[in-house]
This record gives C-alpha cells, sequence and structure tokens, in this order.
C-alpha cells in the first residue's frame, strides 16, 4: 500500500537542500503500512546481498547496449515528427523534425495539399507526422543553407538509414557548393569502389534532400542523371550554387 504522507515527505525532500533521514524514521515508527514495506523489502535487501558476486558474461554489458538501443529506437518510431512548410527560394520546403534535429527536408513544388503532402512524408519516414509551426532554428537553418549553401549537420538526423547510407550521405556532404562528383567517386572514397550503383540508391533515399546535397552527384559521364524532385530541378539547385558544366 501506498503511503500519502511518504509521498508527501518525499515532494517535501526534494524542495529542499538538507536530508531529512530523522523525519523518516519518526513516521516509520507510527506507520503500519510503511513498517509492513519496510520488512518485505528489507527481506528482500538481505537475500541479494547473501548472493554471492560473480563477473558478468562479457557478452552481456553489449547485449544490454543493443537492447536498450532497440527499445530507444522502437519508443522513437512511435512518437510523431514535427512537420510543417517553409518557405525557400525554391518554393516551399516541407520538413520534419524531432527535438533538435532535422529528419526530413522535401520539396513541395507545385503541391499545396499539406495533409497529402503530410500522408507522403510518414509514408517516406514510416512513422506519424503533427503539424506545427516550425521554431525559429529550422527557418534559421533553411536561411543559412540557401545564404552559404552549407549546414550544419549536428541539426541533422539520419541515424535511422543503415551505415552505408549514412556514409554515402556524409560524403556527399563534403563536396563543395557548385561542384558535382559521381556515384563513383563516393564509393570509392567509403571504401566500397564496386557499389556505384548501391550509392545511388542511397541517394534515391535520402530523407533529407538538400541538406546532404544528392544533387551534387551525378553518373560516370557528368550527366545529372535522376533526381527525385526531376533532372530541371536538380539543375536549377547547381545553377543557383554556381555549377558550370
Amino acid at each position: 500500500m501506498r503511503c500519502s504522507d511518504v509521498e508527501a515527505l518525499w515532494d517535501e525532500m526534494r524542495e529542499r537542500t538538507e536530508f531529512r533521514d530523522q523525519h523518516v524514521v519518526a513516521h516509520l515508527r507510527h506507520c503500519k503500512d510503511c513498517q509492513a514495506a519496510y520488512k518485505e523489502y528489507e527481506g528482500v535487501a538481505y537475500c541479494l546481498n547473501c548472493l554471492p558476486a560473480v563477473e558478468p558474461p562479457k557478452h552481456l554489458v553489449p547485449r544490454i547496449l543493443e537492447h536498450l538501443s532497440a527499445a530507444r529506437r522502437q519508443y522513437r518510431s512511435a512518437l510523431p515528427d514535427s512537420f510543417a512548410r517553409v518557405a525557400s527560394p525554391l518554393g516551399d520546403l516541407l520538413i520534419a523534425w524531432r527535438e533538435t534535429r532535422i529528419t526530413f527536408v522535401g520539396i513541395a513544388g507545385d503541391s499545396g495539399d499539406d495533409a497529402a503532402s503530410r500522408t507522403q512524408v510518414e509514408r517516406r519516414l514510416r512513422r506519424p507526422l503533427r503539424s506545427t509551426q516550425p521554431p525559429g532554428w529550422v527557418g534559421e537553418a533553411v536561411q543559412r543553407f540557401f545564404r552559404t549553401w552549407q549546414v550544419d549537420l549536428e541539426r541533422v538526423d539520419i541515424s535511422e538509414l543503415s551505415e552505408f547510407e549514412q556514409a554515402a550521405l556524409q560524403k556527399a556532404a563534403q563536396i563543395p557548393p557548385g561542384q558535382v562528383r559521381s556515384y563513383g567517386w563516393i564509393a570509392r572514397e567509403i571504401g566500397h569502389p564496386q557499389a556505384a550503383r548501391a550509392v545511388g540508391q542511397a541517394m534515391a533515399r535520402n530523407p533529407v534532400a538538400l541538406f546532404f546535397p544528392c544533387h551534387r552527384v551525378v553518373d560516370a559521364s557528368g550527366s545529372l542523371h535522376n533526381y527525385g524532385y526531376g533532372v530541371e530541378m536538380k539543375a536549377r539547385i547547381l545553377r543557383m550554387e554556381g555549377y558550370k558544366r
């Protein structure tokens, strides 16, 4: 049975700097419910102290950490990301974020249907979104990109992609604005020289367009190749950055 007096006492102790153990002892002497609970837990503590100390298996800690990481991912995936339209020189951008990191950037194009756009992004992220007003730092991140063609990658979250996809996008982020590199170049740079096609697939799966600049990645001949928002949009962005073929 939970004792309301003890709960009130704990709340009071949290707000004070000194530890009021004498108040706990005084309460215990007169409260039968707390006496019964104390005897129960005192027995458990005694039994635990009687157990022999053993070294944990070496594989146990990694498995615990893996379990905690999986539980955290599962918990996070059940929470909705925030979602909003943000104006830019390319037109409206569709942006999703959670806590202090951006999880999705897309170009809205001619679509003015927020509900349809949100459903499309939910499908891409495989989790729900909630529409809200963007915080100031989101707008600042967009403004900074179009001002400098750079982005603070600490503000971007691609942690749910595979290690290979993350490596490919991180390498694409190192391509200077106004320049391009091939899928094969990225494959070689990340240690998978035969994986140019897989790099192309990673670029196609990029959930944070512009900020991870897959538009700076071209085929071996220098052709702009494919782009999720159309080759014309890819060429437009590169021209804005100063690219000249």
